[in-house]
């Protein structure tokens, strides 16, 4: 079994910069896209990848490693970036984004995309395929994780409701769900939208393990993944409280920058305040 290469705090902070700019040049050269919840997530995605989980390109087809899936599909790019990175296919590919013909779709695809292990991108559902893995190792006799990345507009979804009894009666604790708590969706402020506080609380009501870490410090983020995936009786969930489009400071707490693609002169912009080139 491959493992990840072992990297530290600082060296995972110069990847997850790598990352968001990955992210904004495929957004760029697609004319469309979603950063914000892209860059949220970017640390968080990063500690998993390079160096949370079990997993390799080489072993994609195995049950017998760590699983990710991104329940908030709309935020395709970081996820491809992060596999691109890990060498599921060519870094060059990245800038395909939504172009016809191309296998990095606008949502992912696990049909067309190396790595991908579920396609989505109608919310709510990334829990309960995590939870249907979790139960399928267990039977196989496997310890590993399952790791689910959702966004906070997503908990609005009764299916995620139904996932978090169903896990919770079962008693999965090789879950670990993660909401990405950066405040805003598409539609303005979660807590506007439809109010999620007390958020914790609610997950806690529903028979989970809750924690609770700042998900743009790697830090933060490696040592609250290490306590969940220690935690053992029943699922954890992380709500993590991030900044959306996190790293480039015009999109930063910018709804409009949900799903919207930087033009010319923000992509140059964005690139150097990320330390990249043009």
């Amino acid at each position: 079994m491959n493992f990840p290469e072992q990297k530290g705090v600082h060296e995972l902070e110069a990847k997850a910069n790598l990352l968001r700019r990955h992210v904004i040049r495929m957004i760029h050269a697609a004319g469309s896209g979603h950063p914000g919840g892209s860059l949220s997530a970017a640390d968080i995605v990063t500690a998993l990848f390079f160096k949370v989980m079990d997993h390799s390109p080489e072993n994609v087809d195995s049950v017998d490693r760590d699983h990710f899936i991104l329940s908030k599909g709309h935020a395709a790019p970081i996820y491809y970036a992060a596999l691109a990175e890990c060498g599921y296919f060519p870094v060059d590919e990245l800038v395909t984004l939504r172009k016809l013909h191309s296998r990095l779709q606008g949502h992912p695809s696990r049909v067309k995309t190396k790595g991908v292990e579920m396609s989505t991108g109608s919310l709510g559902q990334g829990l309960s395929a995590a939870n249907g893995l979790a139960l399928a190792l267990r039977m196989k006799g496997l310890d590993r994780r399952v790791y689910c990345l959702c966004g906070d507009g997503e908990m609005a979804e009764g299916q995620i409701w139904e996932a978090a009894m169903f896990a919770s009666h079962y008693h999965l604790d090789n879950v670990i769900c993660i909401v990405d708590r950066n405040g805003l969706q598409i539609d303005g402020r979660t807590e506007d939208v439809m109010s999620l506080e007390p958020l914790g609380d609610k997950w806690q009501a529903f028979g989970w393990n809750v924690l609770y870490m700042n998900g743009n410090d790697i830090g933060q983020v490696l040592d609250t993944l290490k306590a969940a995936k220690a935690h053992r009786g029943s699922p954890t969930v992380i709500v993590a409280k991030t900044v959306k489009g996190k790293g480039v400071s015009f999109m930063e707490n910018n709804v409009g920058f949900h799903g919207k693609a930087p033009n010319d002169k923000e992509f140059e912009q964005a690139m150097k305040e990320l330390g990249g080139s043009v």
